[in-house]
């Protein structure tokens, strides 16, 4: 298993200014990388304190790119819904550039019906959007003088620039919570997976990768999971010190969802209604039991993942919120370091067989 840093911002200007946000997440990646960890991501999210704070994954990426020698640039990801083909296309080969390959490309569908009615996008749209936007940004990477006529963008005999560093292109991620059928298409057409443990996902992990095996693609796919955590090395005090920000952290969720709790529905969001207001019920200490929060000592964290492969199987990335929401930003570098210290190491051969020893 490797271990990444992931930043979901969940802050508002009157919490923080946009420069300490930045500067002090920087300063975090910059540092994870000397610690050991492999991966740095960020998401793409608009208008609240829920993910507000990146509108553009490609822009912190690529100042984080400079930061850093070799760990990889996650964008956790792009939403085709929002954006052009040609911007994305343009973008993504543009910071792989920058960065010598280093950028792996996460793609969603979206999820916020508020970010839908501000962009003036039907939420029933989300799936055709998606797929269509990712086939045509696609072409664009692997394909000079392309051709796509589409259902919301077309284009003839189309020379996307700069081509991308890595050939034929980067790397694919397919974000899913909770859709079978975006699991499934993900695993059919070769692509890693980005999950989120917001509700049972094992069952849906392995359909993933049954479609990947049914599709005849070598191996058996390529997992991230994405986790809060915060390490201590008093039992007491990490949860003390991890709950409000947690708290905070959920309460701009569930703002967020609002929609979806208040009668919102759509044929490409099924029972979200329901999912989304089981987030009501969230708390820390339901998390630490349920493994979406790695909270506590080494020990404890270290036992803590053994319970979540134990549940959902081996995954071959955990993508770390390490200073999420209000959390103190030196609690939060203390936690990732005693983390690199006492817990990677533990995993460090980065095989199943790891998983097995921890249990």
């Amino acid at each position: 298993m490797q271990f990444g840093v992931q930043f979901f911002p969940a802050v508002d200007h009157t919490d923080k200014s946009a420069a300490e946000y930045y500067a002090q997440s920087l300063a975090i990646a910059e540092e994870a990388e000397e610690l050991g960890f492999q991966h740095v991501r960020t998401v793409e999210h608009y208008f609240t304190r829920y993910g507000g704070y990146s509108p553009n994954p490609i822009v912190f990426l690529a100042a984080a790119s400079q930061r850093t020698k070799t760990m990889r640039l996650v964008t956790g990801a792009v939403l085709p819904v929002f954006n052009h083909p040609f911007k994305l296309a343009g973008e993504i080969a543009m910071l792989d550039g920058i960065s010598g390959g280093r950028l792996d490309v996460g793609l969603a569908r979206a999820f916020l019906p508020h970010e839908f009615r501000r962009f003036g996008i039907s939420v029933d749209e989300s799936q055709a959007r998606f797929r269509e936007g990712l086939e045509q940004i696609e072409l664009l990477l692997t394909q000079e003088n392309a051709t796509h006529r589409g259902r919301f963008h077309s284009f003839e005999d189309v020379t996307s620039l700069p081509r991308p560093t890595q050939r034929p292109r980067p790397k694919f991620y397919i974000a899913a919570t909770q859709t079978p059928e975006s699991f499934e298409f993900a695993g059919s057409k070769g692509h890693s997976l980005m999950a989120i443990p917001i509700g049972p996902i094992g069952p849906l992990i392995e359909l993933y990768r049954k479609a990947w095996r049914e599709a005849g693609h070598p191996g058996n796919g390529e997992v991230m999971v994405a986790f809060h955590m915060f390490c201590h090395e008093d039992a007491r005090l990490a949860r003390e010190i991890a709950r409000q920000p947690f708290e905070e952290y959920f309460r701009a969720l569930n703002e967020a969802v609002g929609d979806w709790t208040r009668g919102t529905t759509s044929k490409d969001y099924r029972d979200y209604d329901k999912s989304m207001r089981r987030l009501r019920s969230f708390t820390l200490d339901g998390q630490i039991e349920s493994g979406g929060a790695w909270v506590g000592t080494p020990e404890e964290i270290k036992a803590i993942i053994a319970r979540v492969t134990a549940s959902i199987g081996y995954f071959e990335h955990a993508s770390l919120q390490i200073n999420f929401s209000a959390l103190d930003f030196r609690a939060a570098r203390r936690s990732m370091r005693l983390f690199a210290a006492e817990v990677i190491p533990h995993f460090a051969d980065n095989a199943p067989d790891a998983m097995a020893r921890a249990r």
